[in-house]
């Protein structure tokens, strides 16, 4: 049995979460307990507005992107989309191509199909440029595609790359790149989906369309103090702070030019909130012969946000939701640009635009959860808003026929739902050489069109689960031989009979069974060599992958994922290199077995409103794991023995005075009897769900370890 830890918690910490951000004590108590007490990173876990999401124009080189696409459309350029197979890889495309089609651009997609190797390649931008095509914006792919991207360069091709994964020592040139792991990028934060930052682009596309792109406006905002005025202005762009200056003056001491607002304010539009005091109190400071030119905004932030039109800055800032989850001192100016960026997307927001851009963050949050990004961040909301679509009356038409095919329409999807039972199937057309048909279906316009291609996906997720099972069988085996070879350090499978399409799925078997990174290696018809790896135990491989970059036709990924192909003749080279790497190889210490408690709950809270506290803390998945509480002493009421072939699992039966909770415990029935039986009174962890049987929902736990309570 496992160790179980319930850290200790700060009352203070606790008490601070409440009072500061009005949550309940139990909810407090979990956050602390699992580090979350920054206001930074509580605004993620407590809200779920769009508002909170990051601005793209913070990416370095994104207003260069849309400019490019902008006069692709202008002078009626022929322009590519070009993804990957995965589900990432597929919603990006799906994303991008769908937004440009709509505002006119003469735009096809791409994904790599059959045996093409990932990534742009050098067939694709031939075979562009022979049809008159001179932009190509790579999607969840062309970090690493530096020759490709040459080659469209001596052909007149401009390159857009809209990427996230880990760049090389090398990058792409000439080309525009958008991913936030590129190095001095000004993007705050860099572990979001390839399919993300595609939302991104299309994001900054749809502001371009109004006519605040571009536009410098300045926000201006006097206030006393002691025997003077505070003057604060904040110059913003497409709705960025680009600079701000303050300006602490006494009446009749200077004039205004001997300050630096008459540079600062030069040229650009002033806003003001409440024109009147505004222009009393500069009069005091400069007298009255002084004018200045500036707008007073509250009238038209009034008819888009009602209510508000009375209250001053400082009421405004006392309510300002991002101003409470701000670490450090917060002035009047910062509800002022708080409260300016709020009513632009507001204004700029209508239906039409409101109802696609939620079935884009659902394709937002498959490909989130499909790469296992981490549930940290700005991924909260964009997965929370996508998931809440789904259970909405927006379904993403496409998706709506896989949930319909998987049973899950009139239940409350989650997470947990998504990836289980529609990510993989989504994977399975990209796995097995169709991507395409994945595409297809989130496009298709009519539901008999997408009703069937959703049956032949399901039909080719059949397939790769048995290709799946084949192609462990096959590596476990050959895994065995290599590990000595590899100091222990490292498995690896080379076998032309692993499909393809599995060798990523086959590599995180066999990094879960020896707890080391794996290495799967398969062959394809022309000789060439593709390959997944998986780490194991916190160990980023890419360092060996990248070391040895002259091997490989093309390679890349994230720290604990990646692939690569190679000549097929490089291979003993490659493993040769693996086997002097691999014993120097050091793994971060090993945890031991301990399940974290997140909340030891009484029994008269054994209700099933606990299950608000579970909502309210989805999504979940990395970074983010299931809830684990604790109850002490609740006695079996029933026990049953499960299984359809081979009787191992337990359903329990588990009594809290009036109330009693069914629990299910996986593999656990040799313990009935053993180590408790019906009537004893168990300590048990456990997660909560619903389990759904004929259309009704019901509670359930789902232990996770238990013990006879005294032990």
């Amino acid at each position: 049995m496992a160790q179980w830890e319930k850290k200790k918690v700060s009352k203070e910490a606790v008490k601070e979460l409440t009072g500061k951000y009005g949550v309940d004590l139990l909810t407090a108590s979990v956050l602390v307990r699992r580090g979350i007490t920054k206001g930074e990173d509580l605004l993620f876990y407590l809200e779920d507005d769009e508002r909170f999401l990051h601005n793209p124009f913070l990416f370095n080189q994104m207003e260069d992107a849309v400019d490019r696409i902008l006069q692709a459309k202008e002078e009626g350029e022929k322009v590519l989309v070009f993804g990957d197979r995965d589900v990432d890889g597929v919603t990006s495309t799906t994303l991008l191509y769908t937004y440009l089609s709509e505002i006119g651009l003469d735009v096809s997609y791409r994904v790599p199909t059959g045996d093409e190797a990932y990534g742009l390649s050098e067939e694709a931008v031939n075979t562009f440029a022979g049809n008159y095509g001179s932009l190509i914006i790579t999607v969840d792919c062309g970090i690493s595609n530096v020759k490709e991207i040459a080659l469209a360069a001596e052909k007149g091709i401009d390159v857009i790359v809209v990427d996230h994964h880990n760049p090389q020592e090398d990058i792409p040139q000439p080309a525009i790149i958008i991913n936030p792991k590129l190095q001095d990028e000004g993007y705050p934060f860099m572990h979001i989906s390839g399919c993300a930052v595609a939302y991104k682009l299309v994001t900054a596309l749809r502001f371009a369309a109004t006519e605040l792109y571009k536009n410098e406006i300045c926000l201006l905002n006097v206030r006393p103090m002691n025997e003077g005025y505070c003057i604060e202005c904040i110059k913003t762009e497409n709705l960025v702070e680009k600079d701000r200056l303050t300006e602490v003056l006494i009446p009749g001491v200077v004039s205004i030019e001997q300050t630096r607002l008459l540079p600062f304010l030069r040229g650009q539009q002033i806003f003001v909130w409440d024109s009147g005091p505004q222009q009393k109190m500069l009069a005091k400071v400069f007298g009255n012969g002084i004018e200045f030119n500036f707008l007073d905004i509250r009238p038209e932030i009034s008819k888009v946000l009602p209510g508000i039109g009375s209250m001053s800055l400082l009421r405004l800032k006392a309510m300002s939701k991002i101003s409470r989850y701000t670490e450090g001192p917060s002035e009047e100016i910062d509800a002022f640009f708080n409260l300016f960026v709020t009513f632009v997307q507001k204004k700029t927001a209508s239906a039409g635009k409101q109802k696609r851009n939620a079935e884009d963050l659902q394709l937002v949050a498959l490909a989130a959860l499909a790469d296992i990004m981490p549930l940290v961040n700005e991924n909260r909301i964009l997965v929370k808003q996508g998931i809440a679509a789904m259970n909405g009356e927006s379904v993403r038409p496409g998706i709506q026929e896989i949930l319909l095919k998987q049973n899950l329409i009139g239940r409350r999807i989650t997470s947990s739902d998504l990836s289980w039972n529609v990510i993989p199937v989504l994977n399975a057309a990209g796995r097995l050489g169709q991507p395409e048909l994945a595409i297809e279906l989130l496009m298709a316009k009519e539901s008999k069109d997408r009703l069937q291609i959703a049956e032949k996906i399901l039909e080719l997720n059949k397939q790769r689960r048995q290709m799946s099972a084949d192609g462990f069988a096959v590596a476990k085996d050959a895994a065995w031989k290599t590990l000595e070879r590899f100091s222990s350090n490292f498995v690896v499978a080379v076998d032309e009979r692993i499909n393809r399409g599995v060798t990523g799925h086959v590599a995180n078997q066999l990094a879960q069974i020896f707890k080391v990174p794996a290495m799967v290696i398969t062959f394809l018809p022309d000789n060439t060599a593709v390959g997944s790896v998986r780490s194991a135990r916190g160990y980023d491989i890419t360092g060996f992958l990248d070391s040895n970059g002259e091997l490989f036709n093309n390679h890349g990924g994230h720290p604990f994922a990646a692939g690569f192909s190679l000549k097929k003749e490089n291979v003993p080279v490659l493993l040769e290199k693996l086997e002097r790497f691999a014993p120097l190889i050091e793994f971060p210490k090993p945890q031991e077995d301990v399940i974290s408690i997140d909340a030891e709950l009484p029994h008269e809270y054994m209700k099933p409103d606990i299950l608000e506290l579970v909502d309210k803390l989805e999504p979940y998945g990395e970074q983010n794991p299931q809830l684990n509480f604790l109850v002490t002493g609740t006695r079996i009421a029933q026990a049953d023995v499960l299984g359809k072939t081979e009787r191992t699992h337990l359903k329990l039966l588990l009594a809290f005075g009036q109330t009693k909770w069914p629990a299910m415990y996986w593999g656990a029935s040799q313990r009935l009897k053993r180590d408790f039986d019906e009537g004893d009174n168990l300590d048990v962890v456990f997660q909560l769900s619903r389990n759904y049987f004929n259309g009704k929902e019901t509670p359930q736990m789902m232990i996770t370890d238990a013990a006879k309570s005294g032990r």
